[in-house]
């Protein structure tokens, strides 16, 4: 192996890694904000009431 090519190599893995720390970073920020509400208004409380039955055979 050549050794005149190693800083070279480490220069790009280390480019490579920094992108794509940087790209998660990113992608983590953006899904951060859109939160699902979690308090709902009163006359939507009742909406979602389901009746069961017991059918006995």
């Amino acid at each position: 192996m050549i050794y005149g090519s190693i800083p070279m190599m480490i220069f790009i893995l280390a480019s490579g890694y920094l992108f794509t720390v940087y790209l998660l970073l990113a992608l983590a920020k953006r899904t951060g904000t859109k939160t699902v509400p979690t308090s709902f208004s009163s006359s939507s409380e009742g909406k979602h009431k389901r009746e069961i039955s017991v059918n006995s055979q």
